[in-house]
């Protein structure tokens, strides 16, 4: 399968292949010069795939260095992207090389800010081998790392030269793992695709989804958010739809530790949140909050966490990046597969924090 991401400035294509993971050095090799690349992978990652995607590229000519960082969102910081920086600066990398991501969410989104702010910006390409990263974060173009106030604060918009994703990959994840990339795919369904909502309603569990299901399912979100990246590459109109739940949800993970809440587990807890505030006001139809729960549990996934503190959640609110002056752009579901950008005021945004 393939989709390609049509951009005016820098098109480029998502691969979906079953077993592509061994074909990466003649992927990489259709798409780059051979010149030297660092592949930037957390300890976890590169102990099952480093060896394997080293010796490939290395195979079609690439010169290849590993730089490998602690897995975990408290690694997406400014320490660990100077590190790779200056890792990349002493390996001889030019503006002529490139970055390889391989990994999950985490991985991609430091490997991408590395790659587009090292000597201004080189070429990379994302190889993600978590579900939240297949359906999610390794398409789009935008980049990250946190800061101590919010999550993915400090960022850029830079598109990869392309997305190799590997269904394989995804039999190596534990099961909560799993289920937090499944967040994401319900998230997709809800706000542009009611096939693939009804399809995961169809789905006895996360064991069903990833024997029977992956490729459609990877297929099915990556295609949702390109349609809404080509649209709006810069996150000024729908591609806010993309963020259904994360409002809420991004304060969940900031407020409750980095990885102390899963970012598709905060997803869920998101969704069920603002779907239940905006139901009890009319803005979203009688009883969507029961099927967004139900299906949110039957997948395993929270609707909710304790100790929940409706200030300290307030707070991590007021530095969302949809916010603008005093308003900030919520994302409601008026019904399943459509969504609608609401604007509230921080004052009307407290309301949907009460439990």
């Amino acid at each position: 399968m393939k989709l390609n991401v049509n951009l005016p400035e820098h098109p480029y294509d998502i691969v979906i292949e079953r077993g592509a993971l061994a074909k990466i050095g003649s992927w990489t090799a259709s798409l780059w010069k051979t010149q030297k690349i660092v592949v930037i992978s957390d300890n976890h990652v590169n102990d099952l795939y480093g060896k394997k995607v080293l010796t490939e590229l290395s195979k079609a000519g690439f010169e290849v260095f590993i730089f490998e960082f602690p897995e975990g969102e408290a690694s997406k910081v400014l320490a660990t992207a100077e590190k790779a920086w200056n890792f990349c600066a002493e390996v001889g990398l030019t503006r002529s090389d490139g970055i390889v991501a391989l990994g999950g969410g985490v991985t991609g989104d430091l490997a991408g800010f590395v790659a587009s702010t090292y000597m201004r910006g080189i070429h990379f390409l994302q190889i993600p081998t978590s579900l939240t990263a297949q359906v999610d974060s390794s398409v789009g173009g935008k980049t990250g790392i946190n800061s101590i106030v919010a999550k993915n604060m400090i960022g850029t918009f830079t598109q990869p030269d392309g997305v190799l994703i590997d269904p394989d990959v995804l039999d190596t994840l534990d099961t909560r793992c799993l289920r937090e990339g499944i967040g994401e795919v319900i998230k997709c369904g809800l706000i542009a695709d009611k096939k693939l909502w009804d399809t995961l309603g169809e789905m006895k569990d996360e064991q069903d989804l990833l024997e029977n299901y992956a490729e459609y399912v990877i297929h099915a979100s990556c295609d949702v958010k390109r349609k809404v990246v080509v649209d709006d590459e810069l996150d000024n109109g729908v591609r806010l739809y993309l963020n259904f739940g994360h409002t809420i949800g991004h304060a969940v993970e900031t407020t409750a530790g980095y990885g102390k809440v899963m970012h598709g587990e905060a997803v869920a807890i998101g969704m069920v949140q603002i779907s239940k505030g905006a139901e009890a006001r009319g803005l979203m139809p009688a009883g969507i909050t029961k099927q967004i729960r139900e299906m949110v549990l039957k997948f395993g996934l929270p609707d909710s966490y304790e100790p929940w503190d409706e200030d300290v959640l307030f707070q991590a609110l007021t530095h969302d990046k949809k916010a603008r002056g005093s308003l900030i752009k919520t994302v409601l579901v008026p019904e399943i597969g459509q969504a609608m950008i609401n604007p509230i005021s921080f004052d009307e945004m407290r309301e949907y924090l009460k439990k």
